[in-house]
């Protein structure tokens, strides 16, 4: 992170965007779901692969077995059922062994409707009605 971004955000901003931990409240409802996950780490250019085991509006879970530091952002190509949603992510929570909990920072444009429809899809399996 550049130093000038650093300053134009202020230290305690730039901290809370790397901090993570058990007093982050979640604030979307979390569905079972896999899909290939696909991630380009885009400081080191590491690629890494995984299967997701749930889903939100606000990210998803990805099983893997290296998972990156909390932090890194990264690119990450969702793909389930010959559909794919692409975006920009950062790794929030870490379980080592297990996988990496990523925040969705910015869906990619032609991405948006497939997100949506599968967020839509995995509400209705459960029954919950669909937003007015």
């Amino acid at each position: 992170m550049g130093k000038d971004y650093q300053n134009s955000m202020g230290t305690d901003s730039v901290n809370r965007i790397n901090e993570s931990g058990p007093r982050e409240r979640r604030f979307a409802i979390r569905y079972p779901f896999a899909a290939e996950a696909e991630i380009l780490d885009l400081k080191s250019g590491m690629r890494l692969s995984g299967v997701t085991s749930d889903l939100s509006l606000g990210g998803c879970f990805v099983c893997t077995r290296q998972p990156l530091e909390v932090g890194t952002r990264v690119h990450l190509t969702l793909k389930h059922k010959n559909q794919s949603a692409i975006m920009l992510a950062a790794v929030r929570v870490l379980k080592p062994r297990i996988g990496m909990g990523l925040q969705a920072l910015e869906l990619d444009s032609s991405s948006i409707g497939t997100f949506l429809r599968w967020l839509y899809d995995l509400r209705e399996s459960r029954g919950i009605p669909a937003m007015p």
